[in-house]
């Protein structure tokens, strides 16, 4: 499995914009093949930051998502939304289990 942790710092006078880019981004994602999860969020601490967390079956499917139409918008359009540099980290996970609390 690929796991992606990514956080955008996001322009405050393009946030709104940069809002609606991102919900259609999700949304088109999570109907992918090979896609186990797709989420984005502002942090709570700073609305103006937005996190993705992605799960991905595998290479192959992580792959496949940067070659569709919608990252591929998404991707072009990011510079003029961001307020910083964005930081992107990818795991390699062999298993994940659930954690009872």
């Amino acid at each position: 499995m690929i796991v992606l942790h990514a956080t955008f710092p996001i322009d405050p006078d393009k946030r709104e914009e940069a809002l609606e880019l991102i919900a259609d981004l999700v949304e088109q994602s999570q109907a992918e093949d090979g896609m186990i999860d797709y989420r984005a969020t502002t942090e709570v601490g700073n609305p103006n930051t937005v996190r993705f967390f992605e799960q991905y079956e595998d290479e192959a499917a992580f792959e496949a998502h940067t070659q569709t139409d919608h990252f591929q918008e998404f991707e072009a359009a990011l510079p003029e939304f961001l307020a910083g540099e964005p930081e992107v980290l990818k795991f390699d996970v062999d298993s994940a289990s659930e954690l009872e609390l």
